[in-house]
């Protein structure tokens, strides 16, 4: 009896210090949750130890800066997270290049969305001016499921701020009464050229818009050039005159004679989209946004990765849109939980589906609906060998200098290595400029 009674005074002692350990660790947890200006629980751990979600403030409500194309969209999403989270959410038609600036004066007065969604190559400027908050709650989740490009664009010095939503890079549009089978490589660019181009018909080969340095960039970053270093993050760092470059630049300076005779200024991005959808041109490289355009033509068209350079696949600039929060919104819990919402697989695909937005999401990009379809899966493919724009500030610097560069190496034969090294030179005069 006396064995019995001592076991359980133990027993009993154990239980009450188990429940005060309890008690004190709950707090703690509690604790160093954190509360948003309204009170509202932050993520923190629950009683069973697992990762509580994150909730609305109360009285929540959001809104949502978007371009007018993305309203089905935006519309739907609305709807399933009011649904959700009983949180009303209106959306404003705001143009996704045109938000940044917005934010800069709208922001600080409150009047701002509270999610906003702009191109990844305007963070730096919202970063700087400290607009947007970071992306820390799902920022495991982002990293995780989103191609690795999308996420390293939507962060800044290492800190994730977006939620990637949707990428875009350009491709090789072909007629395909004209070419059936879409060329590899330039080599193959060139022989074809041989064979087909008419100057006196209009007819040629192959387009781009030469002078725009957004779509010749395939041949400097190729063969080894880049615009600035650390993931586009290092202004001393440019990589536009190294070795590398100037071999692109060499190539590229070759295509005049061997693919397209005319000089920079005649084959503006108007002109070979006209020459394309007249059904002159047989390859054309330009974005997704123009698929609506060339279907209505009427042109037999398909879509493939830019032909190979010196053997090597050829590297497009990326662009990536992303949702951000507001650093002024009432209520940030709210506004995380409708960005995140509003970015996974399952919103990606319906932003495919109603808008034709192609996905961040990998295991979206997989999905039958992207695989069966071929236009968008070139993209796709194309955007695996890609690098996204330099979000910093200085990536302003770079557009002019280097377009005339091209433009000079194509039309008057200059000196490829003295010509961008020349343009390099402005570029760091105006980056060292701008820090004064």
């Amino acid at each position: 009896m006396k064995k019995t009674v001592s076991l359980l005074m133990v027993l009993t002692l154990a239980a009450t210090m188990t429940a005060c350990g309890a008690k004190e660790n709950n707090a703690g947890n509690a604790n160093n949750a954190g509360t948003t200006n309204n009170g509202a629980a932050n993520n923190g751990t629950n009683a069973g130890g697992e990762e509580a979600e994150l909730t609305p403030e109360p009285g929540a409500t959001l809104l949502v800066w978007e371009a007018k194309e993305e309203r089905p969209f935006v519309e739907k999403m609305m709807k399933e997270f009011t649904e959700k989270y009983g949180v009303n959410v209106k959306m404003e038609e705001i143009g996704a290049g045109d938000q940044v600036a917005k934010l800069t004066t709208d922001g600080p007065a409150g009047i701002a969305a509270d999610v906003v969604l702009f191109p990844h190559d305007n963070l730096g400027k919202a970063v700087s001016a400290g607009l947007v908050l970071p992306n820390d709650e799902f920022e495991d989740e982002a990293k995780a499921e989103n191609s690795e490009i999308a996420v390293n664009a939507v962060t800044y010095d290492g800190i994730l701020y977006g939620y990637p939503r949707a990428v875009e890079t350009y491709a090789m549009f072909y007629n395909k009464d004209l070419i059936a089978n879409p060329p590899a490589t330039f080599d193959e660019v060139k022989a074809f050229a041989k064979t087909f181009n008419d100057k006196k018909n209009n007819k040629y080969a192959f387009m781009w818009d030469i002078g725009n340095f957004y779509f010749s960039y395939p041949f400097l970053a190729t063969t080894g050039g880049y615009v600035y270093g650390n993931n586009g993050q290092d202004k001393n760092d440019i990589g536009l005159n190294n070795d590398g470059a100037v071999q692109g630049a060499t190539y590229f300076a070759s295509l005049k004679k061997d693919v397209l005779p005319l000089k920079s200024g005649d084959v503006t991005y108007d002109i070979k989209k006209g020459l394309f959808t007249g059904g002159t041109l047989a390859m054309n490289i330009d974005g997704p946004w123009a698929i609506g355009d060339i279907k209505k033509s009427g042109i037999n068209f398909g879509v493939a990765p830019i032909p190979s350079i010196d053997g090597k696949p050829s590297v497009s600039f990326s662009g990536v849109k992303a949702w951000y929060v507001n650093s002024f919104t009432k209520y940030p819990n709210a506004a995380k939980l409708f960005a995140r919402f509003a970015s996974t697989k399952e919103a990606q695909l319906d932003d495919f589906a109603l808008t034709g937005a192609i996905p961040a999401n990998k295991e979206a990009t997989e999905d039958p609906k992207i695989q069966n379809d071929p236009t968008v899966k070139a993209f796709v493919e194309q955007f695996k060998n890609s690098q996204y724009m330099p979000s910093i500030p200085e990536m302003a610097n770079v557009w002019t200098p280097i377009g005339a560069a091209l433009s000079d190496i194509w039309n008057t034969g200059k000196d490829p290595k003295a010509t961008l090294d020349n343009a390099v030179k402005q570029i760091q005069d105006a980056n060292a400029a701008a820090s004064k």
